[in-house]
């Protein structure tokens, strides 16, 4: 079960909110992308960036040098996936259809190498499911310009949106459209580097992100 904090404990259309850690796990293993709440210098600073998660531990990553990584103190990460515009007959009505996370928590700088390179793996992984091993992992000095924050998923809340637009009883009648537009993300073909090796066409692992194949250095095309 999750956390039932008073900041992961919804307020509002508690009807929303789903208590299964495995409904935490399925979101956050079906995004890419995160955004890192964060406080630098007394103000706010929000930053989109990749993430992994090994367990319940979510891993983000980042240069030596960024503010957002040095901080220090509590963050706030979120993960949101769009699953729909929900389109009522009123401007209020309007929503989206929606699954979304909010992690609270103080990060760990990790300084173990294992755990580092597990955590990059696990980020790495997040694009592209066998990504990891087709490439030349990090060196010793990538490794040393590398930050990595290790943040427990012990307090954290998932937020679900579906179904039709809700309006208000008064408004059924109106000669409005209402109803929801579907939002799906889909990959397009792979496109190789100009700079590619002759002969190098587009590994199995990153063709089954679209269905995509290419003849060896040639440009992907689809099925």
């Amino acid at each position: 079960m999750l956390s039932t904090t008073e900041r992961t404990r919804l307020g509002r259309a508690k009807h929303k909110a789903r208590t299964g850690r495995t409904d935490l796990y399925d979101l956050l293993d079906a995004g890419s992308v995160c955004h890192l709440g964060v406080v630098v210098n007394g103000a706010p600073m929000v930053v989109p960036t990749g993430y992994g998660r090994i367990g319940d531990t979510l891993y983000l990553h980042g240069s030596t040098g960024a503010r957002s990584l040095r901080a220090g103190g509590e963050v706030c990460v979120t993960v949101t996936l769009v699953d729909g515009l929900v389109l009522a007959r009123s401007a209020f009505n309007h929503s989206l259809n929606h699954r979304s996370a909010m992690v609270y928590g103080v990060p760990r700088v990790v300084e173990d190498e294992e755990e580092a390179l597990a955590a990059l793996r696990a980020l790495t992984e997040q694009f592209a499911p066998g990504r990891w091993d087709a490439v030349r992992p990090p060196t010793a000095k990538e490794l040393a310009a590398t930050r990595v924050l290790a943040l427990s998923l012990e307090e954290a809340s998932v937020k679900v949106r579906t179904g039709p637009p809700v309006d208000d009883e008064d408004d059924l009648g109106l000669p409005v459209w209402a109803g929801v537009v579907p939002v799906r993300q889909v990959f397009g073909a792979p496109e190789p580097d100009p700079g590619l090796a002759s002969g190098t066409g587009v590994p199995e692992h990153v063709a089954a992100l679209s269905g995509a194949l290419a003849p060896p250095g040639g440009a992907a095309g689809a099925h």
